[in-house]
Order: C-alpha cells, then sequence, then structure tokens
C-alpha cells in the first residue's frame, strides 16, 4: 500500500478517519496512467478488487455448505429412499470419513472432503496472488508509478480479508457454524489453515517492501521514521508464534503454555495490524466487522450461562474408579447424546478463567421420571485442572464446587441415531462414557415401542468399549441402573450388546461373558431382575475395530449408524471402513443401503 505522511503522533495519520480518500492525481502519460489504472494493478481499488473477492470467496464456501445441509435436513422422506440421493449422500459421506496419513512424518492428513476445500482455497489464493501482472511497478530512478509493489497490495488486502473468518470460526456460538452445521471444533481446522493462508500472505505483502526499498536505498530510513514498518513486524511476530505454536507436535508439548498464552498473542496481533493499516481506504471496516461478529459469539455463551444455567450451580465430583473421576451437576435443561458441554470451576486458581470441554455421559430425564436431570461426565484425570479434581475427590468423596456451564455443544447432526436399523457404538480408553447416553436413549426408544404397541423393526444396538480401567464394567453398569431405575424402565430389549474389552489385564483364551466372574449378579437399587438381564459380556484383551465396523456396515439393506470416539488410530480404522462402505453404496454392491458415521477424537 502507498504511504501517507505521519503527523501529530506516532500511531495513526491525522486527522484520523474511518477511511482515507480515494482521490488520484496521475502525473504520468496517458498510456502509463492507464496502464496504471488497470484493474488489477490500481491501487485505489484494490480493496474491491482483492478484499471483496476474498470475501466472496468465503461466502461461497459458506453458501455451498449451507445449500448441502438444508438439503439433508429438509429432504422428504420419499427422496431419501431414491438411489441417486443416498448414491450423493454416500459420496459426500466418503469425502469426509476418507483420510490418508503420511507415517512418514507422523503427520493426520484431513479427510478428503476437507483437503480438496483447501486445495480449492490454495487455488484461490495463488491465482490471485500470482496471476496478475506485474508483480513490481516498472519503476526507474526518474519514473516512479508507485510505492507499493502489486503483488504486496493484493497479498495485504488478502491477508485483511481472512481475517474476521479465522476470528470467529474457532468461537464456540459463531453464525458459520449456524448455517452449515459442522459444530465449531470440527471447524477449528479450517481456522488453523485460514490463519497458514493468512500468514503466508503477511509475508508476501512484507517482503517486495523490502525489496523495492533496498532497490531504492532508502530500507535503513524508512524502518526509522515509518510507524508502518515496526507495527507490521509486530504483527507478523505476533502472527507467527499464534502459528508455529498451533502445530501438534509443539502445541501438544507445550499446552498448558500456549492456551495461557493465546489469546495474549492474539491480542498483540490484531492491535499492531490495526495500527499497520491506518484507515488505509476500507481497511478498518474489516476490523470493524471482526470486532462485531466476535463480541456477539463471545457474549451469546456468557449470556446464555448467566440467564440458562445461572450462577449458583455446583459440580460434585466421586472417583468411581482409578482411572474415572465422576463430575455430577443437577440442572433442568435439554440435551443430545454425544453433545458436549464447557465448565468453568470456581475457586480453581488460574483455571477458573479457562473453560474445559466435556462429553455429556447422562440423558435428561423423561416427565414420567421419579429423578431429576444431571449433567454426568466421567473424566480421565490427566494434569491440570482434572488432576486436581480427581486427588481432592479420592481424599474428600462428593465434595463440590462452584461451576459455570457453557452448551451443549455438538452432537450427531440429522436424525438421532436410534433411528438407524442397526446402531454400532464404539468407545475406546477415556472416551467410554461417550457410549452411555446412546445406549440409554435406545433403551428408552425400545420401552416407547413396547408401550405403544409399536410392531416396526426393533434396531439391533452393539457397544464395543476398550478400557484400561479394570472397575469400568461396575461403574459403567451402575450408570445404567441408575437411568433404567429412574425413568422406570423394566424392560431391556434383547437386541442390546454391550462388549467391554479390559486391555489392561493379560491376554487369556477365555472370555467372561454376561457378567465380570469376579462380581456376582448381586441386588442393585432393589431391582435384581434388570441387574440379572444387562447384556455385558466382558473380555480381555483388544477388539478388532475394523472387522467389527465391517461386518456391521455389510448386512444387506439395513441403515447402519455408527458413533465412535477414542484415539486417532481407533478413529482411523473406524473411518476407513465407514469410507469403505460408501464406495459400496455408491457402486450398488452388497451391503448397508446406509452408513452413517459420528466421531469424536480426544483432542481437538
Amino acid at each position: 500500500m502507498d504511504h501517507m505522511e505521519m503527523g501529530g503522533t506516532p500511531w495513526l495519520d491525522q486527522p484520523v478517519m474511518l477511511h482515507s480518500s480515494r482521490a488520484d492525481t496521475c502525473k504520468l502519460s496517458p498510456a502509463q496512467c492507464a496502464y496504471r489504472m488497470g484493474h488489477w494493478r490500481y491501487w485505489y481499488e484494490a480493496d474491491h478488487v482483492y478484499a471483496l473477492s476474498t470475501v466472496y470467496f468465503f461466502i461461497a464456501v459458506i453458501g455451498v455448505c449451507l445449500i448441502g445441509f438444508c438439503s439433508h435436513r429438509l429432504a422428504p422422506a420419499s427422496v431419501r429412499e431414491k438411489a441417486w440421493w443416498r448414491k450423493s449422500v454416500a459420496t459426500i459421506r466418503f469425502l469426509s470419513y476418507r483420510r490418508y496419513d503420511v507415517t512418514a512424518v507422523r503427520w493426520h492428513a484431513p479427510s478428503l472432503g476437507v483437503s480438496l476445500l483447501l486445495i480449492v482455497g490454495a487455488v484461490f489464493f495463488l491465482a490471485m496472488t500470482l496471476g496478475p501482472q506485474p508483480y513490481y511497478w516498472p519503476n526507474t530512478r526518474t519514473l516512479n508509478y508507485g510505492g507499493s509493489p502489486p503483488i504486496a497490495t493484493r497479498a495485504g488486502w488478502m491477508a485483511l480479508a481472512c481475517l474476521p473468518f479465522m476470528i470467529i470460526l474457532p468461537t464456540k456460538a459463531n453464525m458459520i457454524a449456524s448455517l452449515t452445521g459442522v459444530s465449531h471444533e470440527r471447524l477449528i481446522v479450517f481456522h488453523n489453515w485460514v490463519g497458514w493462508a493468512m500468514f503466508v500472505l503477511a509475508l508476501v505483502h512484507t517482503f517486495p517492501f523490502i525489496v523495492f526499498h533496498i532497490w531504492k536505498g532508502d530500507m535503513v530510513t524508512q524502518w526509522n521514521t515509518s510507524v508502518v514498518y515496526w507495527t507490521g513486524v509486530v504483527a507478523l511476530i505476533a502472527q507467527a508464534y499464534l502459528q508455529f505454536f498451533s502445530l501438534r507436535f509443539i502445541r501438544d508439548r507445550f499446552y498448558e503454555f500456549f492456551k495461557a498464552t493465546h489469546f495474549l498473542a492474539a491480542l498483540v496481533f490484531v492491535l499492531f495490524f490495526f495500527i499497520h493499516c491506518d484507515f488505509r481506504l476500507s481497511s478498518w471496516d474489516y476490523f470493524i466487522a471482526t470486532g462485531i461478529l466476535y463480541t456477539l459469539s463471545f457474549l451469546y455463551p456468557q449470556v446464555r450461562t448467566f440467564f440458562e444455567f445461572g450462577l449458583s450451580r455446583r459440580a460434585s465430583f466421586t472417583m468411581v474408579s482409578d482411572l474415572a473421576l465422576k463430575v455430577t451437576i443437577p440442572i433442568d435443561t435439554a440435551w443430545r447424546p454425544g453433545q458436549h458441554m464447557f465448565l468453568r470451576f470456581v475457586h480453581m486458581g488460574l483455571h477458573a478463567f479457562t473453560a474445559h470441554p466435556f462429553t455429556i455421559c447422562s440423558l435428561p430425564v423423561t416427565r414420567d421420571s421419579t429423578g431429576n436431570s444431571k449433567l454426568v461426565f466421567y473424566v480421565h484425570p490427566r494434569g491440570g485442572v482434572t488432576g486436581r479434581l480427581a486427588k481432592a475427590a479420592a481424599q474428600r468423596p462428593g465434595f463440590s464446587v462452584p461451576v459455570l456451564l457453557d452448551g451443549p455443544y455438538g452432537g450427531v447432526q440429522g436424525i438421532p441415531l436410534y433411528t438407524y436399523d442397526h446402531n454400532l457404538i464404539i468407545a475406546c480408553g477415556a472416551g467410554a462414557g461417550l457410549s452411555l447416553p446412546f445406549v440409554m436413549e435406545s433403551l428408552l426408544h425400545s420401552a416407547w415401542q413396547a408401550r405403544t404397541g409399536k410392531k416396526k423393526f426393533v434396531n439391533k444396538i452393539q457397544v464395543v468399549i476398550a478400557t484400561r480401567d479394570m472397575q469400568l464394567v461396575q461403574w459403567y453398569e451402575e450408570a445404567l441402573l441408575e437411568y433404567l431405575e429412574e425413568n422406570g424402565l423394566e424392560m431391556v430389549p434383547d437386541s442390546l450388546e454391550i462388549l467391554i474389552y479390559q486391555t489392561g489385564r493379560p491376554m487369556s483364551k477365555t472370555n467372561s461373558t454376561s457378567k465380570d466372574p469376579e462380581r456376582p449378579n448381586e441386588k442393585h437399587n432393589g431391582d435384581y431382575s434388570v441387574v440379572k438381564r444387562l447384556p455385558i459380556s466382558v473380555f480381555t484383551g483388544r477388539p478388532d475395530i475394523a472387522a467389527v465396523v465391517r461386518d456391521a456396515t455389510l448386512q444387506p439393506g439395513l441403515s447402519v449408524g455408527i458413533v465412535a470416539c477414542g484415539p486417532k488410530e481407533v478413529l482411523k480404522l473406524v473411518q476407513d471402513e465407514a469410507a469403505a462402505a460408501q464406495l459400496r453404496v455408491v457402486g450398488s454392491k452388497a451391503g448397508a443401503r446406509e452408513v452413517y458415521l459420528h466421531s469424536e477424537v480426544f483432542s481437538w
């Protein structure tokens, strides 16, 4: 961008305006002026040509996702049963599920769909940056077209146009998530990649100025006298810190430090970027848009926390096993299986200022229930706040602290899982509790069918859990029994199958079924019949996840709904098999007529 003269303040040009003037006086020859004012070269319209084009690109992508989301939600049942519809949906799901990992560098690549979207974005930015000519003005010692190299101008405006989208993408309550039906935690990958695009564009914006002023011989003078340069460098350093610390191998190693400094670095970046732009043309409009969108996204959960949940909630903690901390919060609200809440534990020192996401492991009680709804979380204690809470719970079982709630977020999109003919729920490690609300929902639906005399095909519910927690069988069973008793459910459908694989004990050749052999069918909560009929099978060793998913999706003519939670390696197996099932649907081969997958990873 051409630089205006500084005066009055070392920070901004005077007088401060919302937009700088577009008045232009060309002192070159008519032919040279016409060249200088070309559509792709004219500095005084560069914000309209490049920044608005970037905004339109983002809006077009969001619009396509919105059309797909609305079509899937609003399509009538008659259309859903059409072969062309099922094949179209299967194609999109294949792109969403299939991913390829680069094992040589331990890189977990995003799904094919996300990769294709990133490629489209890369093509757009490369074309807009490298396509127009020239990269530098054909200046001489006596001829001056301008002091801002064209490639630097367009890269700067495109980087600026990325700002609103990069800032709001990771927020929990943002407009993009609402329009596309994609939960905020799944949008973080785009937040990261838009940040990288913006960072590369910022570098392309920066270095041509250095090359130009070194050629002109006044680089040192510009650095010493122009605030534009050092504010730009500070913003660039802050952005580099944010981008490189977001690399997984660095972030995982220094997570607590990065989390504590992330917002400070972002504030420094935006502040100095704002001063650097210095109200040139319409540059400050993008900061205004960013501020409005971020403020709305930030205030909504805060207002919801205050008015819907209040400030008087308390969370109680109990260690139900050596590896599981149970968190219970009485509440009167609604949520769906697979959703998560953000908890902010008051009186926990610095942790009181950060919200921690936990997957909900319970369901609201029904109208006929004798109990009250409560949020239940089964947390695997690690370092930080969960480690401190687990230590306190071990010393004082049932102790409680004030808690602020934000949510729920995420969950299964579209139709409920129980509407599929075959429900397959795979949970590994700390994700075992995720399966509970899905099992509870299926039990409730089966009971409703029995009471109303519905003769609809009863779906099969298959739960596969792999855990090192040797006491999981006990607390898992108690959670189901408590839900059955609170909701007056006495029947457990024969279609329910719960397989628990204990990986924490040595491999053995025999399996214990129906109950843990070390635990007799004792009476729980006065309902012996229900305890005895819970179809829990306990095994040692690790399950063959790929074979389980493959067997489920090869059932001819059925619809299969899969929920998976676990480490990336487990999710990769499930996603690959689910993607293979989509190809069978597209190719009209033998197998399930529809396969849906909802996956949750331990960390975002």
